[in-house]
């Protein structure tokens, strides 16, 4: 892990919305991690596609989540991953 984070930088989900208004987050390699909290049956769009929302959450603070939206091929290849993955 510690190679794979080497020169990156964390944030949390739960300071994203702050990071993303205070900081150009475009010039820093920057990751985040998420447990999925609650996913929503897939859903279909007006022409068809079907797609995924997952509700992603750092654990810290349980009142901010990020929405996350599958489409064509990560939704078929993950639509299926469990609630409670990270």
């Amino acid at each position: 892990m510690d190679r794979k984070m080497a020169n990156r930088k964390l944030i949390r989900l739960s300071q994203l919305k702050n990071k993303l208004a205070t900081e150009n987050l475009e010039e820093v390699d920057w990751v985040t991690f998420g447990v999925i909290v609650k996913k929503v049956t897939p859903q279909s769009t007006s022409n068809g596609r079907t797609f995924s929302i997952w509700r992603l959450n750092d654990l810290q603070d349980l009142n901010q989540c990020v929405s996350l939206f599958l489409f064509g091929d990560v939704h078929k290849e993950h639509w299926k991953t469990d609630q409670g993955t990270v």
